[in-house]
């Protein structure tokens, strides 16, 4: 009987051995370690416009509430798309974008362990286009165009600056006027043609200047000085004056005959500055006055009526010519940095 007490605390030894805290760890971390993983998510879908054209090349973003917690996929050439390894129990948002399209984003949505999600197709909308125009004034239109008609050369060489192939009419200010026609009359090539205009008048021994260099000189200066004279006042001063406009018109299109009377008219109507076709004033004018000039410049013989006349006809009659080389010919032939139609 006095043996039990002993055997009572040997039992209870074996028990508080049993039950350590040491097994207790190592019992839990038994239990750590065979516990599963949760299985990835999955969820995917089509991405279209609102048409039901299909969008290759989207960008598929899913963000979860931390950084990490985010996938990214692109749709295919049929639009779909496929985003893997999402979390379970992780709430997504999912947002589509592409070029030219505004971006989509989905509902917030929570996953399932080993969920296949299908979601609706995307329908994207066009992104509205923003635009930036830089309102140009008339001036500066009508400047960037005779810029480009100084350098209107024929062949590369032979000046062609009063003709317009740009089919938007702006009109010139008096300053663009007498600057085209400054131009014009110092060019070196139009220096060079009175040279030899000047030639085969000495030795055609006309006007009646004497011969050698004094007479050539003359007979120079004579060309220039009627050549400028009606630049200057056919071509600046009464197109300034009168409000029209001394350049061609390039037409290019429609019939061979209606543009055969367009060049046909073009010493005698002439385009105002309001954009209206008008009697050309300022051509007529200006062969007129510069005829009347010339005789100045000649001999005592030869200042006479006839004379006169003469070289306002033989004037209108270059321009006709003139008109209807640049309409069916020149064009071919002149460098441009507007394209004729």
């Amino acid at each position: 009987m006095r043996c039990r007490p002993f055997v009572l605390v040997f039992l209870l030894s074996l028990f508080a051995v049993g039950n350590s805290p040491a097994q207790a760890v190592v019992g839990s971390q038994a239990l750590l370690v065979s516990a599963p993983e949760p299985q990835p998510s999955t969820v995917s879908g089509q991405v279209s416009d609102v048409d039901g054209g299909l969008i290759p090349g989207a960008t598929i973003v899913a963000s979860g509430p931390r950084s990490q917690q985010k996938q990214t996929a692109t749709s295919d050439s049929s639009g779909a798309f496929l985003l893997k390894n999402l979390r379970p129990a992780v709430p997504y948002r999912i947002t589509v974008s592409a070029k030219g399209f505004a971006p989509a984003t989905s509902a917030e949505i929570t996953l399932t362990p080993g969920q296949q999600l299908e979601l609706p197709g995307f329908k994207l909308i066009v992104a509205a286009v923003e635009t930036s125009i830089t309102a140009e004034s008339q001036e500066e239109i009508a400047t960037e165009q005779v810029h480009s008609e100084e350098k209107q050369r024929i062949l590369g060489v032979i000046p062609n600056f009063y003709v317009v192939y740009d089919k938007q009419f702006v009109p010139l200010t008096p300053k663009l006027k007498f600057q085209l026609a400054f131009r014009a009359s110092t060019d070196v090539v139009t220096i060079a043609g009175t040279a030899f205009l000047a030639g085969i008048n000495q030795a055609a021994d006309t006007p009646s200047y004497q011969q050698g260099w004094k007479g050539y000189g003359q007979r120079f200066g004579a060309i220039y000085a009627g050549g400028v004279s009606g630049i200057l006042i056919g071509g600046a001063a009464l197109p300034s004056i009168l409000h029209q406009d001394p350049r061609y018109f390039y037409q290019g299109t429609g019939t061979k005959k209606s543009r055969f009377y367009h060049a046909l008219e073009a010493p005698f109507i002439a385009k105002g500055d309001n954009g209206e076709w008008q009697p050309n004033y300022s051509s007529v004018g200006g062969d007129l006055a510069s005829g009347a000039l010339s005789v100045t410049y000649l001999p005592q013989s030869d200042r006479n009526a006839s004379t006169v006349l003469t070289g306002i006809v033989t004037t209108t009659a270059g321009r006709i010519v003139n008109a209807m080389a640049q309409e069916f010919l020149l064009s071919r032939l002149t460098s441009k940095t507007t394209k004729a139609p």
